[in-house]
């Protein structure tokens, strides 16, 4: 009986100290601040804290096996109706300010189908990063992030997510930065 008291406590404790340095995050890591699949694209929203005390906000889409996502810099509504972009977009009311460009990690190219316009990303996952401001504080926060996407293979195209309203919790400024 003691032994199960002392296995408790001792995972009790544990798991209080995971939560604690959950929270905070070192130089050079990431914090994941969400995960959903839907259409069949995973989607993981997290934060990079570098190691000159910037932030990034990163979203990874990976598309099924032999589908390819669409360029972020393609119109909302496609060429002539095909396609949408990739994007992640802060809402208006968001407490994170973006301070650079939206980038991609790979770049995107003409297709050997349809309009050249209509950039498409190679086949596989895709991370666009942005540079943000945390919200200053110390304390996590609720928040919210917009994404859009479409998969498609050669044949195939599963339906697009368009500004798809994500919930989250992000940290204050002096939560990775403390003074």
């Amino acid at each position: 009986m003691k032994t199960t008291r002392n296995l408790q406590a001792l995972l009790y404790t544990i798991l209080i100290l995971t939560m604690f340095v959950s929270c905070n995050s070192a130089a050079g890591e990431s914090i994941r601040l969400v995960a959903f699949t839907e259409n069949y694209v995973e989607v993981l929203i997290y934060l990079e804290h570098t190691s000159e005390g910037n932030h990034i906000l990163s979203v990874t889409f990976t598309p099924p096996e032999g589908y390819h996502l669409y360029s972020k810099d393609i119109p909302l509504t496609g060429i002539d109706g095909v396609g949408r972009p990739t994007l992640l977009t802060l809402t208006s009311n968001s407490g994170i300010k973006a301070t650079g460009d939206l980038t991609e990690s790979v770049k995107a190219q003409s297709p050997d189908f349809g309009s050249k316009e209509l950039l498409v990303y190679p086949v596989g996952a895709v991370t666009l990063s942005l540079p943000v401001e945390l919200p200053p504080g110390k304390i996590w926060i609720a928040d919210e992030v917009e994404v859009t996407y479409m998969a498609c293979s050669a044949s195939l195209c599963k339906p697009p997510v368009v500004r798809k309203l994500v919930s989250m919790r992000i940290p204050g400024a002096n939560v990775l930065n403390p003074p």
